[in-house]
């Protein structure tokens, strides 16, 4: 098997598998109790935020552990939400390509009195802080913004956009879910007010998430109970996982650069290779993009199909986002970019990880190469 959908999950990495197992033969206690196995797990909590803050160049007090990124997305914009909603603003502005954790959360916003502008990137796959500039109002409360695109990888210019964001006192959240772990990204010098991430994306455990809130705006939350998290997330801790979350973010950081050249490479040798097959289209390369995801078209062939005969030959790869996998409409991706419907029915996802090697990638091309020949052959 070759597994090329790392950006639907990772393998678990062998830094967070040692944490976690650590952590339940050894930590079970409760971290909110008060007797001193409480206290211990306590102490682990805060070992794993303290790590994970210094990863993401945020203050410990900044980060809020939560059960994935789509929680995290979700409590940002309800924050986003109730801090405009005191100040009088009550629009939003995001892209029209956003994980469904935030395009869905934002037409609940809707229901609720919000205005959402939705702008659209330009064909290559990135939003110009010019269309943001242009979009704001006096009422904008937040601009949310993903850092890196789930399916074509494409990275957007956040640092940018938070400066002109500051300027007139907007808030901006970004999703950067499929950013961290695979980019060097600092939340202080990005300049966001609201960070999403999610451990399973970078070898980390699922069921594990942060969100990272500026120190200042006050974290709504979702939950109703205890008064975990300073209030912000009710509910006793997930100490192993969180554990193995903060083992995974500090493993690939430390090993980033040279995870960056080697996926690089990677990628590279497979768009060149599927870009020499007819009538497809590779998406996003004149863009800054994520070192592994690959988002290409083939033309004349139903995505659905190919996938499966890319599996039957021990390729894993995805028809797009893994949360819409089951979808079989286009891609908001794709319609936002102005791909036409026929090319777009042919859309794969390709997403290598640390773990490929060059002969994976020879497979991969040599499988795909033929399986869409077949199609093609086949189509009446």
């Amino acid at each position: 098997m070759i597994y090329a959908d790392h950006a639907a999950t990772t393998p678990l990495s062998p830094a967070a598998l040692d944490a976690m197992t650590h952590c339940l033969r050894t930590h079970y206690g409760n971290p909110s109790s008060a007797h001193r196995v409480g206290a211990d797990a306590a102490r682990l909590l805060l070992r794993a935020r303290e790590e994970m803050a210094g990863a993401l160049g945020c203050m410990p007090r900044e980060l809020f552990f939560t059960a994935g990124g789509t929680e995290a997305d979700n409590q940002a914009l309800a924050t986003a939400a109730a801090w405009g909603a005191a100040h009088g603003r009550r629009h939003f502005i995001t892209s029209a390509f956003e994980h469904p954790a935030v395009s869905r959360m934002l037409d609940t916003l809707e229901t609720q009195g919000f205005c959402v502008t939705r702008l659209s990137p330009a064909p290559h796959g990135v939003l110009s802080p010019q269309q943001v500039e242009a979009a704001l109002r006096e009422d904008t409360c937040c601009v949310s913004i993903l850092l890196a695109n789930n399916e074509i990888g494409t990275i957007q210019p956040l640092a940018e956009i938070s400066a002109l964001c500051r300027a007139r006192g907007v808030l901006v959240h970004t999703d950067a879910v499929q950013a961290i772990g695979h980019l060097p990204v600092d939340f202080a010098a990005l300049g966001v007010d609201l960070l999403a991430l999610s451990a399973h994306k970078f070898g980390g455990p699922k069921g594990a998430g942060a969100l990272c809130v500026r120190r200042g705006l006050l974290p709504v939350s979702l939950l109703r109970g205890g008064g975990q998290e300073r209030g912000a997330r009710a509910g006793t801790e997930n100490l192993p996982a969180l554990v193995g979350m903060a083992a995974a973010l500090t493993d690939a950081v430390a090993r980033l650069s040279t995870t960056i050249d080697t996926v690089t490479a990677l990628r590279t040798t497979l768009e060149h290779g599927l870009a020499a097959l007819p009538d497809t289209q590779v998406l996003g390369t004149s863009a800054p993009r994520v070192p592994g995801i690959t988002g290409c078209c083939f033309a004349g062939v139903e995505r659905e199909t190919l996938l499966l005969l890319l599996d039957a030959d021990g390729i894993c790869v995805s028809a797009g986002s893994a949360c819409a996998s089951g979808a079989l409409e286009t891609s908001p991706t794709l319609h936002t970019l102005g791909v036409p419907d026929p090319l777009a029915r042919g859309f794969l996802r390709f997403s290598l990880g640390a773990d490929n090697t060059p002969a994976d990638v020879e497979t991969i091309l040599a499988s795909t190469r033929a399986a869409v020949a077949r199609l093609r052959k086949d189509k009446p």
